[in-house]
């Protein structure tokens, strides 16, 4: 019997005729760490979900073999894959939203996995749920218990995803994108965890990731994969000091490049001031009701044709700020568009505004209807808003696809047939269709791999100085920041910290905070 405890030999995935995964060989050995790296498409999520049997009935075929411990997985029986699954096999997905139960607090979401693989419950299992969410980073992890997915930041969902993984102690686990939704100071953090943990308790990690750089320090050998095939495989550190193949190499070097373009306007298209929002915490019936304030009194300014970014850490308030000023959430405080005080008006009212309005999400898989193809998404506003006819329409959706780098036959397919990245690009298009004047862009990069990060910044700038657009930009990565914003600000637990021009802040960062996100992020930076 062989000593690996995943080998995958000749894997063939197809997906309606299409290849995702052509002839794949695999080997994942106990007790380390196997880095699978490529393009958004490249297969590599395929690839893991293969694994545990995952993909989708429909239209599917799968063919070769992949044996766990010896063991036959391809057409094995499902009660033996319920054995395996999150017990001795445990996967964190890519898209926690979609991933967790919208009904269910988080208490009860790891408590399950306890009760069915482990045999706890009440107390012991609410013991243990608190103890993974320490692990992982959740701050007051006690309060987080009653709190349910939507009261969540992105990185918060994250990581409850992971505690949920890490709750069997499983054999192997396949980290897909794990720290796609986290800040730079908790993405390192989370991976170190994940380092220690594989040591500790001798389990193998198989981790998906677009992002070369993020591997390099967790990862004993390294898979690069494009269009479905392995193009490279070698040692963690053979790999990055010599790479063979110049796709390899294109990974390694990509990072999002450039500066904003240069505006001299000074009309200020959005006006926010002492902006804030409360949530909540519990109180019921004859006990004092608690509140969460998310942001507190925040002011900002952003000119026509300019970006603003805004950073912090997961759970600051950036998301919730940029939700607040659309009018998305309940707030105090006043909101200028294009001098209109939209802070007064009512739905009804504001309806008129939403075309001038628009915002690409952080999540793509949860922002897109999957009953829609991909025409009938991005085409939806255009019948809301516009009085173009369905030919006027087609072409519009046709000019943005081309636009964000996606292929116009495809507006005919659905949501769930793209990748993450290719997800993201279908949300941009919504946004890009009706040609605002501001964009709010949630995260836009989050689920794009590197290469493709650079291609939408310049694509972002290129539309900026085209049609003037203003842009507010939300992140946690400080590179695609860097890149696209004129001004920035940081936040940190609902308050504006720093503020300032974005050259000036990444050259001489005046704040604690930001110098901690900027060696975080990069080390020359700060």
């Amino acid at each position: 019997m062989s000593d690996n405890l995943i080998e995958i030999r000749d894997l063939n995935v197809t997906f309606s005729g299409q290849a995702a995964v052509r002839n794949l060989c695999l080997d994942i050995r106990p007790g380390e760490c196997l880095a699978l790296v490529g393009e958004s498409g490249s297969g590599k999520s395929v690839t893991a979900h293969s694994i545990l049997q995952l993909l989708p009935d429909g239209g599917t075929e799968t063919w070769g073999s992949i044996r766990y411990r010896g063991q036959e997985l391809i057409g094995a029986d499902i009660g033996a894959l319920r054995t395996l699954r999150g017990n001795r096999i445990a996967m964190i997905f890519q898209e926690p939203m979609t991933s967790l139960n919208p009904l269910h607090s988080v208490e009860k979401q790891i408590g399950e996995t306890l009760l069915v693989h482990k045999g706890l419950g009440g107390k012991a299992a609410q013991k243990r749920t608190l103890e993974l969410l320490e692990l992982v980073g959740i701050q007051k992890p006690e309060e987080r218990l009653k709190a349910y997915p939507h009261q969540l930041s992105g990185g918060q969902r994250q990581r409850v995803m992971i505690a949920m993984a890490l709750a069997c102690e499983p054999e192997l686990l396949i980290a897909d994108e794990p720290t796609t939704a986290l800040d730079v100071t908790v993405q390192r953090k989370i991976l170190l965890l994940l380092k220690s943990l594989q040591q500790r308790l001798g389990m193998s990690l198989l981790l998906i990731s677009h992002d070369l750089n993020l591997v390099r320090s967790i990862a004993q050998r390294v898979c690069v994969m494009r269009g479905g095939e392995i193009v490279e495989q070698a040692d963690c550190e053979r790999l990055f000091n010599q790479p063979q193949h110049p796709y390899s190499r294109l990974l390694l070097n990509a990072e999002p490049e450039g500066e904003a373009l240069p505006r001299d306007e000074r009309e200020a298209v959005l006006e926010v001031n002492d902006l804030s929002v409360r949530f909540p915490l519990g109180g019921g019936l004859f006990q004092r009701k608690t509140w969460l304030r998310a942001v507190d009194g925040i002011s900002l300014s952003i000119q026509r044709g300019k970006t603003l970014g805004i950073v912090g850490e997961s759970g600051s308030g950036k998301s919730t700020l940029g939700q607040a000023i659309l009018r998305l959430l309940d707030s105090d405080g006043s909101i200028r568009f294009q001098g209109e005080a939209l802070d007064s008006l009512n739905q009804k009212q504001l309806r008129p505004w939403r075309k001038q309005m628009q915002v690409v999400f952080q999540d793509p898989f949860g922002s897109l209807s999957p009953r829609m193809s991909v025409a009938q998404i991005i085409s939806e506003g255009l019948e809301v808003h516009s009085q173009s006819s369905a030919a006027e329409c087609e072409a519009q959706v046709i000019q943005v696809l081309k636009e964000v780098g996606l292929d116009p036959q495809s507006r005919h397919r659905y949501p769930h047939e793209f990748s993450g990245g290719q997800r993201q690009r279908i949300a941009i298009a919504r946004a890009l269709v009706l040609k605002p004047a501001l964009i709010l862009l949630d995260e836009p990069t989050s689920a794009l791999d590197r290469t493709v990060q650079k291609q939408v910044v310049a694509l972002l700038r290129q539309l900026q100085e085209k049609h003037g657009l203003t842009y507010l930009f939300i992140s946690h990565d400080l590179a695609v920041v860097r890149a696209l914003a004129h001004d920035m600000i940081v936040i940190k637990d609902g308050k504006v910290v720093e503020r300032g021009a974005s050259h000036e802040v990444f050259a001489a960062p005046q704040h604690p905070y930001t110098k901690e996100l900027l060696a975080a992020a990069h080390p020359g930076w700060a």
